[in-house]
């Protein structure tokens, strides 16, 4: 029973943070059985545009390290903050949300060329958490209780922490700085005199994944309106 009510409370999640977190977790957990190799799933342009190996564009943000601390962390953000994000401002716009995925990947994927990254999943998470916050400007956000501060100092939080670890920050600042190209682009600029948006959900995407919206003019047929079929 316990496992049947942890599974509807998953079921509930989000489709696209259900996802990607499952994904996360099980490439984790296949290179924990020794199933993958962090070797297989690193970001490397030689084997990705040389020999076909592709899947690395993807593998490379699903990977946050051995299971441990970091990964916890990592994995808390990624769930919370992404949930909010489709929850919130992306509610009833999955195709937007999985937009906002591919370009802040390809983006990173780009500029990751230039800091020789191998692993790009922490940059996402990032990113996903600078955007949140820039769109809940007012919110206060406790810091694992030891702070408390206004919404968009956390992804600068985040950094400082990961500095406190010993880990690079040129990840978060990476995060940050996509986070801040996508928030322009998508809610600054265009609110600008003679500004427009530029980023356009490609139409494909939102009829895969957004629901059709009911045509206000559809008269239904006969047998299609309510109460008894006349003859």
């Amino acid at each position: 029973m316990a496992w049947q009510g942890l599974a509807a409370e998953f079921l509930q999640v989000p489709a696209v943070t259900r996802t990607y977190t499952s994904a996360c977790v099980l490439t984790t957990a296949a290179v924990q059985l020794e199933l993958l190799s962090p070797f297989q799933l690193y970001f490397n342009p030689h084997l990705v545009f040389r020999k076909f190996q592709v899947w690395r564009l993807v593998t490379n943000f699903l990977f946050f390290g051995p299971l441990g601390f970091s990964f916890f962390f990592n994995m808390l953000f990624v769930f919370r903050y992404c949930r909010m994000l489709e929850e919130g401002s992306f509610r009833g716009r999955t195709a937007d949300f999985v937009f906002m995925f591919l370009f802040g990947g390809v983006l990173m994927t780009l500029l990751g060329l230039l800091g020789s990254l191998f692993f790009l999943g922490q940059a996402l998470t990032v990113m996903l958490v600078y955007v949140w916050s820039r769109r809940n400007p007012r919110v206060r956000v406790n810091f694992f209780g030891l702070l408390t501060f206004q919404a968009p100092f956390l992804p600068w939080a985040l950094m400082g922490f990961s500095l406190l670890l010993g880990n690079s920050i040129l990840v978060d600042l990476l995060g940050i700085a996509v986070g801040h190209v996508y928030y322009f682009l998508e809610d600054v600029f265009p609110n600008q005199p003679g500004g427009k948006r530029l980023l356009l959900t490609p139409s494909f995407l939102k009829l895969l994944l957004d629901a059709r919206e009911e045509d206000p003019n559809y008269l239904p047929l006969p047998e299609e309106q309510p109460g008894p079929l006349q003859q």
